[in-house]
């Protein structure tokens, strides 16, 4: 393993903006918008862009491991402590779609009170999210790529679910023989509707592009280490015809069980094995290893409920950008990001008429 002084320090001479990325950045969120106009316009109601079906959200508790390294301990982990946390469950289109529609799923994670400078367009707040999808890389390596992938994607949005139903049953054999071929899914073939359907529990979750992390670089990792979850890995769904499979299937579990995680880091080495710019690549973990930086707990509850989901659904947003200068998002995606959720959120806020704003507390978080 590598010792603290071969780990990349972090300065903002790491990135590297295109010439053109204004440009690309407003049409991003002009797509991103015509998403929003589209379901609104159909059901009524302003939801995400991206990541619009909730499949569950928990109340937990984030604990900062004691004794960590000086290269780990690091911004809101330079020190051990205790918050409390809420955790949203979804998966990526931005229209609401029955689960036999496979797509990756992903995990917003708000953190509450945590101190510290702040990013910009953060102040005033004491929240750091993170936002994070079941595959270790992004389905493409920059801003111009991703454009082209979410107006394909808005093309699609809210037309017919039963094409898109037989297509994911069809991507889903195709990306199996991926799978057998190279050891390894295709995140395009799971975009499209070839994501397994497994249960969600047992997926490990990855923040696939850099942030900052305090003197140092780094992604970031949450994956399921209590007993219960650990068997649930690349366990198929009971019932995969069900609408809301994946939520009754996290509905159950934690009517019973609760769950715990581990928040893990990956360090950066160098800008050529381990990129900023291209968050296609996978960092080789032999070269640097996901290591322990904190623990996430949830006890047994409702893990959705109407009003839960009306809370956390159009009452909060999740963006790499509320936090701590020390977790700066990092590259051309997290850069993208910047802006289009700050739109989806006022898009939200205006069109359903409820004002969006960082929680000081969960008291407020149905139970």
């Amino acid at each position: 393993m590598a010792i603290e002084t071969d780990y990349l320090r972090y300065t903002p001479s790491i990135e590297t903006l295109e010439p053109d990325e204004a440009e690309t950045s407003r049409a991003l969120n002009e797509t991103m918008r015509s998403i929003s106009e589209t379901t609104l316009a159909h059901g009524g109601h302003a939801i995400r862009s991206v990541h619009a079906k909730a499949h569950g959200a928990l109340r937990a508790e984030l604990e900062v491991a004691p004794d960590l390294s000086p290269e780990l301990a690091q911004g809101l982990f330079a020190k051990p402590g205790r918050y409390p946390v809420v955790m949203r469950f979804s998966t990526i289109p931005g229209d609401i779609l029955d689960d036999s529609v496979s797509t990756p799923r992903g995990v917003a994670i708000k953190v509450l009170g945590v101190e510290g400078e702040r990013l910009e367009g953060s102040e005033g707040d004491a929240t750091q999210d993170f936002v994070l999808v079941n595959g270790p890389a992004f389905s493409a390596p920059g801003p111009k790529p991703f454009l082209a992938t979410l107006k394909l994607l808005a093309k699609t949005t809210d037309r017919a679910e039963g094409l898109k139903k037989a297509a994911s049953a069809a991507l889903r054999g195709v990306q199996s023989a991926v799978v057998a071929t190279t050891g390894s899914p295709s995140p395009t073939l799971a975009i499209l509707g070839g994501q397994p359907e497994t249960h969600l529990l047992g997926d490990s979750f990855y923040s696939q592009v850099p942030l900052r992390f305090g003197d140092h670089i780094a992604k970031i990792s949450l994956v399921p280490v209590s007993p219960e979850m650990r068997a649930l890995a690349n366990k198929p769904l009971d019932d995969t015809s069900a609408a809301n499979a994946i939520r009754e299937a996290v509905m159950a579990h934690f009517s019973i069980h609760g769950g715990t995680w581990e928040l893990r880091a990956q360090l950066c080495l160098n800008l050529d094995d381990m990129p900023v710019e291209d968050a296609s690549v996978v960092w080789p973990e032999t070269a640097s290893p996901y290591r322990t930086i904190a623990t996430l707990t949830a006890a047994p509850q409702a893990s959705w409920s109407e009003a839960r989901a009306a809370y956390v659904d159009d009452g909060l947003s999740f963006s790499p950008w509320h936090g701590l200068a020390a977790h700066r998002p990092l590259g051309g995606i997290m850069r993208m990001r910047k802006s289009a959720y700050e739109m989806g959120k006022r898009f939200r806020a205006e069109k359903n008429g409820r004002r969006i704003e960082e929680p000081k507390n969960l008291d407020a978080l149905p139970d």
